[in-house]
């Protein structure tokens, strides 16, 4: 999938749509990319004269990638929010130009809470993994 077919599954938008394309593999896992832009608005000051992705950016990263492994009907009527992160570690800082690619696996699946592991890698190398927990808010309850 592209950025665009993503659009149909994540309400996020630019400049907050944090993947550039994904797959769902045959093992029932989600594999997904995102080019750190040169100049993105989340390293503007983060910090002045080393840009490094924040901690918070990676999770969203993965975040997104991970709620393509939620069943689409589940979508249709609800929004999956972050209902917790467990276990995660930063293994290696990362910076505007690299391209950081995201494996994620459904760990269970009990709605409303939706459980995914997940790793980011850069060049092959782990900079951020861990336990995301995601929340099924029913879109009405919402306004949505």
């Amino acid at each position: 999938m592209d950025r665009e077919e993503l659009q149909n599954i994540l309400p996020h938008r630019a400049p907050m749509l944090l993947v550039d394309e994904s797959t769902v593999l045959e093992d029932g896992s989600v594999a997904s990319a995102y080019t750190i832009p040169e100049n993105p608005w989340f390293t503007q000051g983060h910090f002045p004269g080393y840009p490094v992705v924040p901690g918070v950016i990676l999770c969203e990263i993965m975040a997104q990638s991970s709620v393509l492994l939620i069943p689409r009907e589940l979508l249709v009527t609800n929004l999956a929010m972050y209902g917790g992160l467990d276990g995660v570690k930063f293994k290696g800082s990362v910076f505007p130009g690299d391209k950081v690619c995201v494996t994620s696996r459904l760990s269970s699946i009990r709605p409303p809470l939706v459980v995914v592991e997940a790793e980011a890698r850069v060049n092959g190398k782990v900079c951020c993994k861990g336990t995301l927990k995601f929340m099924l808010v029913p879109k009405d309850k919402l306004g949505l």
